[in-house]
């Protein structure tokens, strides 16, 4: 597929990423441009900490810059950015030579094992723009600091054959491996590699030195810098590779990084290795899959497509590397895939129900084999004799130590938990998953725990108490009417989940309560022509997107006129970019209002409502990648971005694959 122009655009609707995607594996393995030109700052990691990045070019004796900040060399004209969900292409002019540069990341969700491999490439063309040869060396290298969190820590470098290809790698002195856990935090162990391509040479030396040795040679520095250790700060260790490209038309090269982590999460105190690493073999076996051309090693992404506006698939487009991005994928111990999503800049929890359930119209659409992935470590823990409570956990633990819930009470007391949110979660997306996959074998062996939650549900679940839900944010708030949506949807869920796992007596039981619930919900929340945000708060309003699953399920809950009356309220409330959360602030949340949009079921709706939301994308002043609660009313981000929870944009799609898409 062709990739979408997201440059100066006079051939779709404009978009503009508030950041450009460059490396993105995983949650420590992710760099972005915040600038929309590379020579305008220097890469940083999602959390803002840098990662530096120079890349230079050089036609006929003359170097130019297209990447980070080096003042003294001219800079390459930078005439576009095309983005798919796998690569972020940019096209430059440097005097007599057309060339672009493509970041691969390779996180494609339909393959598990290729998903999970930290490897990224730099793919680079070239073309003469006068029909005559020029001799051209393409030059890139990378800081150490991409290898830890604080700049002054020591850390060290070597080189290596792998594969047939010279490469050189670096790392921290100490590598702690797995001793630190937090929210916005980089790295601290394992080492990066960078890999040349057959032929051609690789080096390690401070930043000026390496860089210098370009701009006079057109390649890398003939001698390895041997201060070390040294502190990634001091004279800014860099690996850097050269490559001569020879005649300039057509001439193509690939750079590779990899991060061998050794160890990526710890459960319950076993560490895990990543799941293209079982075996501990190392970065060798990376290498030789990426350089071979083995599935999953070059950009075999797309542009997201449905049948909605251009700007709705290049917005998901964008969203996809996020998406991927916040997870890691491990092995347990017997070779099960396990996945775990990370809480950027919210609070670094491991394996979060209520970021999960966002999220998860992404996998039911590509992946329900990684929705159950991540859901299956979840389910074990419930189950086990640790979890003590009647109700569903909110997390594993902070990431990357997944060693038991910490958020609110943790395991010790009910004291701001979650309970009717993350049951509610649970059961949608466990009976999404059976509907996604034609069968319920793989919530059976958890039938226990699943009544258990249904029946918390139907106790406490329909005039819900004073207690948090996902938008935690907005703090406690009794009898809220859009948590109650959730339990009454949540009840029909686990009804369909009955019955696909062959209890049609009970199905049918649950389902009449769930029937019931919708119909006291109704009288519960009416207020005139609106729904209130909390029973009882008459002259409030809120947005009721749990309410979408009643649809993508086929449940029939709620009536036509439900979903209709709830849009009327909406089209009236919105802001210059966006739909608010509900009546007490202007601010929203970027998956909600996307599940919102598509509750009536017309494609004309979801225009009308995120039209507003494209306008945002593209005039936000927040650098940062995709924000999903952010204010509508200047666009700026209220904190929270980098995050997986983008994967609800993916709501239409689910609805197509269901076969109940926006008409």
């Amino acid at each position: 597929m062709l990739p979408i122009i997201i440059a100066a655009l006079l051939v779709a609707p404009p978009l503009r990423p508030p950041a450009y995607p460059l490396v993105t594996c995983d949650p420590y393995f992710s760099t972005w441009s915040m600038t929309d030109t590379l020579t305008d700052s220097w890469p940083r990691h999602w959390s803002g900490g840098t990662t530096g990045m120079c890349g230079m070019i050089r036609v006929d004796g003359k170097p130019f810059r297209w990447a980070g900040m080096m003042p003294e060399v001219a800079v390459a004209e930078q005439k576009s950015v095309d983005i798919t969900t796998t690569a972020t292409t940019y096209a430059f002019s440097a005097g007599p030579v057309d060339f672009t540069v493509s970041f691969i990341s390779p996180v494609l969700a339909e393959d598990l094992a290729a998903a999970s491999r930290s490897v990224a490439f730099i793919d680079v063309t070239t073309n003469s723009t006068d029909g005559r040869p020029h001799d051209v060396q393409f030059y890139v290298d990378f800081a150490g600091e991409w290898t830890v969190h604080d700049p002054g820590t020591s850390i060290t470098w070597s080189r290596h054959r792998s594969a047939g290809h010279e490469a050189v790698s670096i790392g921290s002195v100490n590598q702690p491996v797995l001793a630190t856990a937090g929210d916005q935090r980089k790295i601290d162990w394992g080492r990066l590699f960078v890999v040349a391509p057959k032929g051609h040479a690789a080096a390690a030396a401070g930043h000026n030195a390496s860089r210098e040795a370009f701009v006079r040679s057109g390649g890398v520095i003939e001698t390895d810098d041997l201060r070390a250790p040294r502190a990634a700060n001091d004279d800014w260790p860099v690996l850097a590779t050269a490559i001569d490209l020879g005649g300039s038309t057509g001439a193509s090269t690939s750079v590779m990084l990899a991060y061998d982590d050794r160890f990526s999460i710890e459960l319950f105190d076993r560490r895990l290795r990543p799941l293209w690493n079982l075996d501990g073999r190392g970065v060798e076996r990376a290498v030789t899959a990426g350089f071979s051309g083995s599935a999953g090693s070059r950009d075999r992404g797309g542009v997201m497509t449905s049948r909605l506006d251009d700007r709705y698939d290049a917005l998901t487009t964008l969203a996809y590397r996020q998406v991927m991005a916040g997870h890691k994928i491990v092995a347990d111990w017997d070779g099960t895939p396990l996945m775990f999503s990370k809480e950027n800049t919210s609070n670094g929890c491991i394996a979060t129900v209520d970021v999960i359930y966002p999220a998860s119209p992404f996998f039911l659409y590509h992946s329900p084999e990684m929705l159950k992935a991540q859901l299956r470590p979840l389910l074990m823990y419930a189950a086990s004799n640790r979890w003590k409570f009647p109700f569903a956990p909110h997390d594993l633990g902070t990431y990357p130590k997944a060693n038991g819930q910490v958020y609110g009470g943790g395991e010790r007391t009910e004291e701001n938990q979650m309970p009717v949110e993350e049951s509610g979660n649970m059961l949608i997306m466990l009976a999404a998953l059976a509907k996604v996959e034609g069968n319920a074998e793989f919530s059976r062996p958890y039938e226990a725990i699943l009544e258990k939650w249904a029946a918390y549900l139907d106790e406490h679940g329909l005039d819900p108490a004073h207690q948090l839900c996902t938008d935690d944010f907005a703090g406690h708030l009794a009898r809220n009417a859009n948590l109650s949506a959730k339990t009454v949807v949540a009840m029909g869920a686990y009804a369909q989940l009955l019955e696909s796992l062959g209890h049609a007596d009970r199905a049918a039981a649950w389902m009449k309560k769930a029937r019931a619930g919708a119909a006291r919900w109704e009288e519960l929340a009416a207020d005139g022509e609106s729904t209130v945000l909390a029973f009882g708060t008459t002259g409030t309003w809120s947005q009721k997107y749990n309410l979408i699953w009643d649809r993508v399920l086929g449940l029939g809950l709620f009536p036509q006129s439900t979903f209709d009356r709830e849009m009327k309220v909406y089209l009236s409330r919105m802001q210059k970019y966006g739909l608010p959360l509900d009546s007490r602030r202007t601010y929203t949340k970027l998956d909600w209002t996307c599940w919102s949009a598509c509750l009536t079921g017309r494609a004309s709706d979801f225009d009308a409502v995120m039209g507003s939301v494209y306008a945002w994308v593209n005039e936000t002043p927040s650098r940062v990648p995709l924000s999903d609660w952010y204010e509508t009313t200047d666009g700026r981000t209220m904190g929270m971005h980098t995050r997986t929870v983008v994967g609800g944009l993916w709501m239409p799609l689910l609805m197509e694959k269901m076969g109940v898409g926006l008409r």
